[in-house]
């Protein structure tokens, strides 16, 4: 690949390639990590593809396997880490922030899955074709994603009507 394909690559799925690593690894670093190692992946061996999608999905998968071999590493595994989530690669108000928060909060499993769906506007099949994991199993991690972010949604509205009402005794 020459430099010039490569670079105009480099800035179509930049965007893409990091909010996948970033809904894995929950750490803005760990995400850059991953992105350069993906993009290093694409200009040393990537194979040719038919059109866009395929090659956006190929990016998606390499990125999803990288960070999923990160996370299962003994390094990562042993290191303590206690940075905050960092939002500002996104640019957000504070509701979508929230709500990211709280994607990202999910179990793996689900987080991921949500994150193709809702942010990257993915269908059930093309995350199946991308993941390799069936439709059925796709269609019931969404359900169950969806019911854990209602659940934690509704908790947190529930504390805010709380201490909002008037005369609430907050002792």
């Amino acid at each position: 690949m020459d430099k010039e394909t490569y670079i105009k690559k480099l800035l179509l799925y930049k965007d893409t390639v990091f909010r996948v690593a970033f809904s894995y690894m929950k750490n803005k670093s760990d995400a850059e990590d991953i992105s350069q190692e993906v993009f290093l992946k694409l200009y040393t061996s990537a194979p040719e593809f038919s059109n866009e999608q395929m090659e956006k999905a190929w990016l998606i998968r390499i990125t999803i396997n990288k960070s999923k071999d990160l996370l299962k590493s003994n390094w990562f595994s042993r290191r303590t880490d206690d940075t905050e989530l960092i939002t500002a690669q996104y640019e957000m108000n504070q509701n979508e922030s929230d709500m990211l928060e709280k994607v990202l909060s999910l179990p793996e499993k689900y987080r991921g899955i949500i994150h193709l769906y809702y942010y990257e506007e993915y269908s059930i099949t093309e995350i199946s074709e991308i993941t390799g994991i069936k439709v059925s199993t796709i269609q019931t991690r969404l359900q169950r994603g969806r019911k854990l972010l209602e659940k934690k949604l509704k908790e947190e509205w529930c504390y805010e009507k709380r201490s909002i009402q008037p005369g609430y005794d907050k002792t």
